[in-house]
């Protein structure tokens, strides 16, 4: 640390040149922030399904829609504790900027299925036997500032009204639920599917999938496959997975975050590690005779290069720790998309040791040099 002054004194030799490098590191790394931020909520999503839960989709593609009447066949499959049903509704409040996923649904079936879903009995009561009821999850009311007993507007993208051809649907708010799992369920909104299915104009006696709870999650196969199976070379063939892979295959149809991210992580690291090389390989070049001058001093050949070396580690970790602070401000503006409230830790601690290992790249080239300098070449300007 006795050196730190000196190192701090060097850094800011050429004020304009620190700054913009700092500035384009800082872009990089808030960058770097938010990106891996959102691909780890993801995994995060995905790591945290349930084991217990099974998910019937069409064998064609998710947007094909099942009857509702294979629901008690799907009970009798041995090894099925429960049934729900759910269809993407594709609505928005007010504006299509206020995108809401909404999803008609049974309401004993729904929250019996997803112990993690806490509702106050009354609430759930209410939304048994309103059939205009809408329950909503806590970040998404706080988000919108609705409350139990508002009637909300919500326009939907893909379903109209029977009676008038219509795609805007209204609501009434009965309850309000909490998410223990922290998996962005809060964010979503409930309502009765019956009054959906009489009230919608096409697509009635169906459902978008299906979710099923199995007793023993080391047959989840053998479960999925025998779902499978009673409705082979029917019309509606079926595809069975878990919840983690019916997730895994939701987000590939995204898009492959992980690929997505690791690509335009690398771009704008490679060319920051231009960037940074250099500006590290100018400034020791401004400062040969300077480096000369500490060697005649006493300063060992190895002390000189860790001295480059810590100019660099320096300027890479102030700069990326001003832009992973940035990204953890910002992050929290995402917690009604992803469900998760602060930059997960390690892409902090992967941010830092990114900036090390950017120092090190481009700091112990200049660093070799300046610990073989010659001292009378040095300093006579050869």
């Amino acid at each position: 640390m006795k050196f730190f002054p000196l190192l701090w004194a060097t850094l800011w030799r050429k004020k304009m040149r620190t700054i913009f490098t700092l500035l384009a590191i800082v872009v990089a790394f808030l960058l770097f922030g938010m990106l891996q931020g959102v691909n780890s909520a993801f995994n995060r999503t995905i790591d945290l399904a349930n084991v217990n839960r099974l998910v019937v989709i069409s064998k064609i593609a998710l947007t094909e829609s099942l009857p509702y009447s294979y629901t008690q066949q799907i009970e009798a499959v041995p090894g099925v504790s429960g049934v729900s049903y759910a269809s993407w509704f594709g609505g928005y409040f007010q504006d299509a900027k206020n995108q809401i996923f909404s999803f008609p649904v049974d309401p004993k079936r729904h929250f019996d299925m997803f112990p993690e879903l806490k509702i106050a009995p009354d609430q759930l009561e209410a939304f048994e036997r309103t059939r205009s009821g809408a329950v909503v999850g806590a970040s998404l009311a706080k988000r919108f500032g609705w409350k139990i007993g508002d009637h909300i507007p919500l326009h939907s993208e893909i379903w109209t009204r029977k009676a008038d051809g219509q795609s805007d649907w209204t609501f009434d708010i009965v309850g309000i639920f909490t998410d223990t799992s922290d998996t962005g369920q809060e964010s979503q909104l409930f309502f009765q599917h019956e009054y959906f299915d009489e009230a919608r104009a096409f697509g009635r006696g169906k459902v978008g999938w299906y979710t099923v709870r199995i007793s023993d999650p080391g047959q989840a196969a053998q479960i999925g496959a025998a779902i499978d199976k009673l409705f082979a070379n029917s019309q509606d063939e079926t595809k069975a997975q878990s919840e983690k892979e019916f997730q895994m295959s939701f987000m590939k149809q995204i898009g492959d975050i992980n690929y997505i991210v690791t690509r335009i992580l690398i771009a704008v690291f490679v060319a920051l590690l231009f960037a940074t090389g250099s500006t590290m390989m100018q400034s020791v070049r401004e400062r040969i005779p300077e480096l000369a001058v500490l060697k005649t001093l006493g300063f060992s050949d190895t002390r000189v290069l860790v001295l480059v070396l810590g100019e660099s580690v320096l300027l890479c970790v102030l700069s990326a720790g001003i832009g992973l602070g940035l990204a953890a401000l910002i992050f929290p503006g995402l917690k009604d998309m992803l469900g998760v409230v602060h930059l997960p830790t390690d892409v902090v601690i992967g941010g830092i040791a990114a900036a090390i290992g950017l120092a090190l790249v481009t700091g112990l080239p200049p660093a070799l040099r300046a610990r073989s300098l010659n001292i009378v070449d040095a300093l006579a300007g050869r």
